[in-house]
C-alpha cells in the first residue's frame, strides 16, 4: 500500500518536474532529462521485486500513469530482456502503438522478438503506413512476408512498394494521408471533406490536381478559413515550386524543406502523379538522426550509444577506426628511433613532440570539423569551396605564424633564463620549435581541408574526415615535418 502510494498520477508529478527542474542550459539537467531519470527510477524500482506478480503490478500501474512517448524513452535504458514488460503493460493498442513509434530501434527489435504476427499486424493496421514501414523494418524477411501475408491486400502492396525504395529515401520518409482536390472543387466541398476526415492531421497545405490526377498547386489551410464555400480552389491556389521524385536523398530532402521552410514537400512520380508528403517534423527527425550519425562518425565509431549494450560490442564498433591511429603511431615511433642516436635529435625532439602533435590535430581537427558542417547546411557549395578552402589555409597560416612566433619566443627566454636547460644553442632551440608549431599548423590545415572534399568527391560522407583519420595523419606528418627542420635548424646553426 505505501508503494502505491509513492505512484502518484503522471500529470500532477509531471507538471511538479516540469515546473520546478533548473533553467541551467546543460543537457543533462533538462526538465525531459529529469523526467526519464524519474520515471527510471521507478522501473528499476519494480524490476527489483521479489516476486514476478508484485513486479507487473508496479509496472502496469507505472505504465498506466505516464505518457507512452515518456515510456518509449525510458525502456529504452533498460536491459533488452526487460523491455517487453513494459510494452505488454501498456493500457490499450493506442498506447502500444505510440511507444512503438516513438521508442529506438533497438527496442522495438527486442519486443518485436516478444510478440506474435497477428500483434504485429494489429499494430501495423492502427500506424501510418511510413510509421508501419520504419517498424517492419526490423523484423527478419521471413518473417516480413509472413505479416505481409496477413495485412489488407492493398497496404500490404503500399508497404512492398516503400520497402523497394532506399531507406533514406523521399518514399520512406514520406506518408500517404493528405488532402488533395480537384482544382473544380469549392472551398466549402474541401472543408466537408476535411470534416469528415479527422484521422488525417495533415491541413497545412491542401493539395490541388487536374483532370488526370496531376499536382498543379496548392492551398494554404488559412485560404480555407477566410474564402466565401462558393470560390473554386483554383482561384486560391499557389503553385508548387518544389517537389521530389521516390528516390530523392534524404540529404536533398532535408536541405529543400529547411532552405524554404517547406511544411509538406510533395513526391510526385514521373507522371506528375502525387504519391505522398514528406512534412516538416519526419524531417526534424531525420535531421536528428544525420546528426547523431555524424557526430558519431566525426568521433570514429559507428556505435550507438546505450548503457545496456555489451561492452565487447561497444569495443568492436570503436576498434576499427583506432586501427588507423594505431598504425600511425608505429609509423612515427619507427621514424623516432630510426634518429635517436643523432645530436640534433637528443637536442630538442624527444621533449616538443607532444607539442607539435597536439597543435596539429587539433588545428586540423577544427578546420575539417567547420568544413563538414559548412558542407551538410550548404553553406559551401561547389561553387565557392575554393574560396572556402582559400580562407580556411588563410587562418591556418595565421594561426601558425601566431603560435610559431609565441613558442620562439617563450622557449627562447625559458632557455636564456636557464629554466629549459637543453644544453644547446637557445636560438637554435626556439627556432627549431617555432618552425616546427608553423609546419605543423599549417600541414594541419592542408590536410583537414583536403580530406572533406577528397570523400566528398568518392561520394564517401565526409564527416569521417574529421575524425581519426585527420588526427593520424596530422600526427604522422607533423613528427616527420618536426624531424626535417631540427635537422636543418641544427645544421645551420652547426656549419
Amino acid at each position: 500500500m505505501a508503494e502505491d502510494e509513492e505512484l502518484v498520477t503522471h500529470s500532477a508529478e509531471v507538471e511538479e518536474i516540469l515546473e520546478h527542474a533548473p533553467a541551467s542550459g546543460n543537457l543533462m539537467d533538462s526538465k525531459t532529462s529529469i523526467l526519464d531519470d524519474m520515471l527510471m527510477e521507478k522501473l528499476e524500482k519494480a524490476f527489483h521485486k521479489q516476486t514476478s506478480m508484485v513486479m507487473v503490478h508496479d509496472v502496469a500501474k507505472i505504465a498506466s500513469e505516464y505518457e507512452p512517448i515518456d515510456l518509449a524513452y525510458a525502456v529504452s535504458r533498460l536491459p533488452p530482456s526487460s523491455r517487453h514488460v513494459v510494452y505488454d503493460n501498456l493500457p490499450d493498442l493506442h498506447a502500444k502503438v505510440i511507444f512503438m513509434i516513438n521508442t529506438d530501434s533497438a527496442t522495438r527489435t527486442a519486443i518485436l522478438r516478444t510478440i506474435d504476427d497477428k500483434e504485429i499486424k494489429r499494430l501495423i493496421d492502427h500506424m501510418p503506413l511510413d510509421e508501419a514501414v520504419w517498424i517492419l523494418d526490423d523484423i527478419s524477411d521471413r518473417r516480413l512476408k509472413k505479416v505481409l501475408e496477413l495485412l489488407d491486400a492493398k497496404k500490404a502492396y503500399r508497404i512492398r512498394e516503400l520497402l523497394r525504395h532506399d531507406r533514406n529515401s523521399a518514399a520512406r520518409m514520406m506518408t500517404n494521408e493528405f488532402f488533395a482536390f480537384h482544382l473544380d472543387m469549392s472551398i466549402g466541398q474541401v472543408g466537408k471533406s476535411i470534416r469528415d476526415n479527422p484521422g488525417i492531421d495533415l491541413t497545412r497545405r491542401i493539395f490541388v490536381l487536374n483532370d488526370v490526377g496531376q499536382l498543379i498547386g496548392y492551398v494554404p489551410a488559412r485560404n480555407i478559413i477566410v474564402n466565401p464555400n462558393e470560390l473554386p480552389i483554383r482561384q486560391v491556389m499557389r503553385p508548387i515550386l518544389h517537389q521530389v521524385d521516390p528516390d530523392t536523398s534524404r540529404d536533398e530532402v532535408i536541405d529543400l524543406v529547411h532552405r524554404y521552410k517547406i511544411p509538406a514537400l510533395p513526391v510526385v512520380n514521373d507522371d506528375g502523379v502525387m504519391l505522398g508528403v514528406v512534412t516538416y517534423e519526419v524531417v526534424v527527425e531525420a535531421m536528428e538522426d544525420l546528426g547523431d550519425d555524424t557526430i558519431a562518425t566525426i568521433a570514429g565509431t559507428a556505435e550507438a550509444y546505450s548503457e545496456n549494450e555489451p561492452i565487447m560490442r561497444r569495443v568492436f564498433s570503436r576498434a576499427p577506426w583506432l586501427v588507423v591511429t594505431f598504425c600511425s603511431g608505429l609509423v612515427t615511433a619507427t621514424a623516432l628511433t630510426h634518429f635517436a642516436g643523432r645530436l640534433w635529435f637528443l637536442g630538442v625532439v624527444p621533449f616538443f613532440v607532444p607539442l607539435i602533435n597536439g597543435m596539429s590535430g587539433n588545428v586540423g581537427l577544427q578546420c575539417s570539423t567547420m568544413l563538414v558542417r559548412a558542407m551538410s547546411t550548404g553553406e559551401i557549395s561547389a561553387g565557392i569551396k575554393h574560396r572556402a578552402v582559400l580562407k580556411e589555409l588563410m587562418i591556418g597560416l595565421t594561426i601558425g605564424v601566431g603560435f610559431g612566433i609565441l613558442a620562439w619566443s617563450i622557449v627562447f627566454i625559458l632557455n636564456v633564463l636557464n629554466i629549459h636547460a637543453l644544453g644547446s644553442e637557445p636560438l637554435a632551440i626556439a627556432a627549431t620549435l617555432g618552425a616546427g608549431v608553423f609546419s605543423a599548423c599549417l600541414t594541419a590545415t592542408s590536410l583537414g581541408v583536403f580530406f572533406p572534399f577528397f570523400f566528398a568527391r568518392l561520394g564517401i560522407d565526409p564527416a569521417v574526415a574529421a575524425g581519426p583519420l585527420v588526427t593520424a595523419f596530422n600526427d604522422l606528418c607533423s613528427t616527420l615535418m618536426f624531424l626535417l627542420i631540427a635537422f636543418l635548424v641544427h645544421g645551420f646553426f652547426v656549419y
